[in-house]
């Protein structure tokens, strides 16, 4: 047993989840790399910051460097997300989630994983959401670039477990973020809470979970009618 501090990258942290998350794994010990499109006001010895768009050409560059000065990964949480509203004239915002999303995700772990084969250790947490599950008119490319994080990480997962690296796809409904959008927002939770259930998965590892339950029941109901519309 190492008595190293344990570290961790957290991609998509200037504001929301990955902020709030990345200030619990500081508070906790580790030590932080953040990678995001945005500067945060986080200002101590234990995490850096690399300002990058994970849609970038240089993202998967500068991801490696954020690690190599790290000295390594033990854990990496891709928070970075957004969606906006279908506009039918202009599909630009829907190509964008997609980049962001889904390719961004993919391409940390492309980065992430083989790092972590290496140690024979590691653990990659994906956020994705209950809407994977839903045809959405309303945001497509949201719910389409969810769905197809939802199967990647968890393909990864089974993919990837006997060699020691474990992949988490965290499933939430509505977070009380700039993220959470429009006026009907059922069951929604707070950051903290949010946080809570990360830490969780930190400590345990599971394959996937999916918060809060009556959400993910209320999602799974919803779903086939979203299919049949």
């Amino acid at each position: 047993m190492t008595d190293r501090m344990r570290r961790a990258v957290v991609v998509g942290n200037s504001d929301g989840i990955g902020l709030a998350f990345t200030r619990r794994l500081l508070a906790d010990g580790w030590l932080v790399t953040g990678l995001s499109r945005r500067d945060n006001a986080i200002a101590v010895p234990t995490y850096a910051h690399h300002t990058v768009d994970v849609t970038a050409a240089d993202y998967p560059r500068v991801l490696g460097r954020a690690i190599d000065e790290l000295g390594g990964v033990d854990l990496c949480v891709y928070a970075a997300g957004i969606g906006e509203p279908v506009d039918p004239t202009d599909l630009d915002a829907q190509t964008r989630t997609f980049e962001v999303n889904l390719m961004g995700a993919v391409r940390t772990a492309a980065v992430v994983v083989p790092r972590m084969l290496a140690d024979g250790d590691g653990h990659l947490i994906g956020i994705s959401s209950l809407a994977d599950r839903l045809i959405s008119a309303e945001a497509p490319g949201y719910a389409g670039s969810k769905a197809g994080l939802s199967s990647y990480f968890m393909g990864l997962s089974a993919a990837l477990r006997r060699h020691g690296v474990h992949v988490t796809t965290v499933r939430f409904g509505f977070v009380d973020t700039k993220m959470a959008k429009g006026a009907f927002r059922p069951l929604m939770i707070p950051v903290d809470r949010a946080v809570e259930v990360l830490a969780h998965c930190v400590r345990n590892r599971p394959v996937c979970v999916s918060r809060p339950r009556r959400m993910a029941l209320l999602a799974a109901t919803l779903a086939p009618l979203t299919h049949t519309r």
